[in-house]
């Protein structure tokens, strides 16, 4: 099938100019209310609910709920995105229902408060469903978002550059929703069932408060993608899925991907019981280490949006960071409690991996997309919806075995640790998924070609 042809010489030749450091700044804070608040999800969640007297396998299946509507949803709303385009009101629709429910997520069961009603039964209904429909909006913005980029430019570079500066806001969010935890956690005491309700309310409505204000601030300075107007109307302005499922590509991105979520989002989850639970660390900590991982993945994303990027260096770095993260994985997976600082060592090296492997596995999106734009959304969708699927399964697995207790393995007099459920989630998963995935990459076949870079850089003179 031909690639998609741009009206008139000028409008292709404008269209594949490297782009200003405005325009990949506006697009880049986008995504900050998902971001601030799927921080908080992965990170915070299962612990909440756990904490409030949910079992871990109820508190999973709150967390399944969400991750199966967030993978139909982006199906479904990629493929209305293919037909009728419109992308920011996509976005800001999809942006106030994250808004309105997120709140109820964590803001204690609405219909025990109805029903005068304590019955677990019911608290896990009432979550699954705020979860839910917390996911659908989310979907609809993470989609809109994604396909926005493949429709902004056909710059290679550029596009890099776009995820690059949104997985750098994304550090910025994830430090922003670690600053308000810490305070918030350091100024209240979660001594009882409603003190618990009481932090974890202030944290989401801080989370987005600040959320709204960077979409607000993309809504004013991101234009709608004039290069979908200027695409030529005729019968194959949209691609069947077929057409993808053709492509030997296809399947190599859809892996890697799912791969670098289940790295990102399984870690994430266990990150927060490991140090407090396994590494017997203090209370700070659970806001602090997960604060180091971001601001060294926010360095990482803003030095990698310089590099003019083509096939062969998606493929170097993000193998380099598949490798970080199997040392990270392993030392993890050993480390004993008495050197647990040595933990702030390890989460410096996790941070500079992650950036490596999400940036570059959100741009072989771009390289697998090309020029055929009217199937961009269905990828996008498509792929988040393997990524939800897969994330939402592994976590409820993993969950599922939590209650059970691991058995202390005697390393030496002094040294001990357990081979638990969260130091598989931390360490054993992302270890394997990214062994993986740096095999499939490896026997990639992506464009080599060069282009020009950007013509300034993100958020430096």
């Amino acid at each position: 099938m031909a690639s998609f042809v741009i009206v008139g010489e000028s409008e292709d030749v404008s269209f594949t100019k490297p782009l200003g450091r405005l325009s990949v700044f506006y697009y880049g804070v986008g995504h900050m209310l998902n971001d601030i608040t799927a921080s908080c999800w992965f990170t915070y969640l299962l612990l909440f609910l756990t904490q409030i007297g949910l079992s871990p396998r109820d508190a999973a299946i709150v967390m399944l709920s969400g991750q199966v509507a967030d993978g139909f949803a982006t199906v479904f709303v990629g493929e209305l995105i293919d037909r009728f385009g419109h992308f920011k009101i996509w976005h800001a629709a999809g942006s106030l229902l994250v808004a309105i429910s997120f709140s109820s997520v964590f803001g204690g069961c609405l219909p025990c408060t109805i029903l005068h009603s304590n019955s677990l039964t019911l608290e896990t209904l009432s979550y699954s469903m705020f979860a839910a429909i917390f996911n659908i909006g989310w979907a609809a913005t993470q989609v809109s978002h994604m396909a926005m980029v493949n429709y902004i430019t056909l710059n290679s570079t550029s596009r890099v550059a776009l995820t690059s500066s949104r997985n750098a806001f994304s550090m910025v969010a994830n430090l922003a929703l670690y600053a308000i935890a810490l305070v918030v956690f350091g100024v209240s005491k979660a001594d009882t069932k409603e003190n618990t309700e009481s932090q974890y309310r202030w944290i989401a409505y801080s989370c987005i408060t600040v959320g709204c204000c960077f979409v607000v601030v993309f809504l004013m300075g991101t234009k709608e993608p004039r290069l979908r107007i200027t695409l030529r109307e005729t019968n194959r302005a949209r691609i069947p899925w077929a057409y993808w499922f053709r492509k030997i590509l296809y399947y190599q991105v859809a892996m890697v991907y799912l791969l670098t979520r289940l790295v990102l989002n399984v870690s994430q989850a266990y990150l927060a019981f490991f140090v407090i639970d396994d590494l017997q660390m203090a209370q700070s900590a659970k806001a602090l280490i997960p604060a180091i991982i971001y601001i060294c993945s926010f360095v990482v994303s803003v030095m990698l949006q310089e590099i003019p990027w083509n096939g062969k260096r998606l493929k170097a770095y993000y193998c380099a960071g598949g490798i970080i993260w199997m040392f990270c994985g392993v030392s993890v997976l050993f480390l004993p409690r008495s050197i647990n600082s040595f933990m702030y060592a390890v989460s410096v090296f996790i941070g500079i991996a992650n950036a490596l492997i999400l940036v570059t596995a959100i741009s072989m999106q771009s390289v697998l997309v090309g020029s055929e734009l009217g199937g961009c959304a269905f990828v996008c969708g498509s792929l988040s919806f393997l990524d939800k699927m897969s994330c939402g399964i592994a976590l409820y697995v993993l969950q599922s075995h939590k209650s059970g207790t691991s058995p202390e393995v005697v390393v030496n007099s002094t040294h001990s640790f357990d081979f638990s459920v969260t130091r598989y989630g931390l360490g054993l998963v992302p270890a394997v998924c990214s062994f993986i995935g740096v095999v499939v990459t490896y026997f990639m076949e992506l464009d080599g070609t060069i282009v020009k870079p950007l013509c300034q850089p993100l958020l430096l003179e």
